[in-house]
């Protein structure tokens, strides 16, 4: 099985998620920002992630690909009930949460911008969809307290949830993109829980490229 995909995406990161949780052999192919003729080849639209399945057809949206990919072996972990307060926490936060990380991500080592045309066709994407990114940047300071604030009442939601299960799919990638964002303070259980995740998942955290 193939994956294409970004590696700042959170959505994509659901692909990396089941296929660590289940120890599935999976090549991944990092798509370059500014490359919309090769997810136009695969399946007609430029989207992000993409997998191709060992017979040969190719699937997206990425929960739809998470479910797929939970049914080939045991155990299972994208099953339901989803933790709704959880998912209103996501639901509630996901605007400040990507005022922060966006203007990060743009200036980040990621593979899919490693290039100085990539790296630009990425900032007049997101400029396009949040406005000024140096200006967003700058009221970091407004952002970052507001979101800690989130967190520390994130802290007792999450400390109650212990078993992998759809839930992590909504919540974990956010809190995983946070981590790129300096000065953001994750409360005890919050920051254990996505150690935990991350080495189930086998996929990095951002810390070493916070700023």
């Amino acid at each position: 099985m193939k994956a294409y995909i970004y590696e700042h995406c959170p959505f994509c990161l659901r692909v990396r998620m089941i296929a660590g949780f289940k120890n599935l052999p999976m090549q991944y192919a990092v798509i370059m920002e500014g490359d919309a003729e090769t997810p136009m080849h695969l399946v007609g639209k430029k989207v992000v992630p993409i997998l191709q399945r060992p017979d040969g057809q190719y699937m997206t949206e990425s929960l739809d690909i998470v479910h797929y990919l939970d049914t080939l072996n045991e155990p299972r972990y994208a099953q339901d009930p989803v933790n709704s307060e959880l998912k209103a926490w996501v639901d509630s936060n996901l605007k400040l949460i990507t005022k922060l990380i966006v203007p990060r991500f743009v200036r980040a080592d990621f593979t899919e911008i490693s290039t100085p045309i990539s790296r630009q066709a990425f900032i007049e994407r997101e400029t396009e969809v949040f406005g000024a990114l140096d200006a967003l940047l700058e009221q970091s300071d407004i952002y970052i307290p507001m979101m800690n604030k989130q967190l520390a009442a994130l802290d007792q939601l999450i400390s109650k949830h212990e078993h992998i299960n759809l839930t992590d799919f909504i919540i974990f990638p956010w809190l995983r993109s946070l981590s790129i964002v300096a000065c953001i303070q994750f409360a005890p259980q919050t920051l254990r829980y996505m150690n935990r995740i991350a080495t189930a998942a086998k996929v990095p955290l951002l810390f070493d490229q916070a700023y």
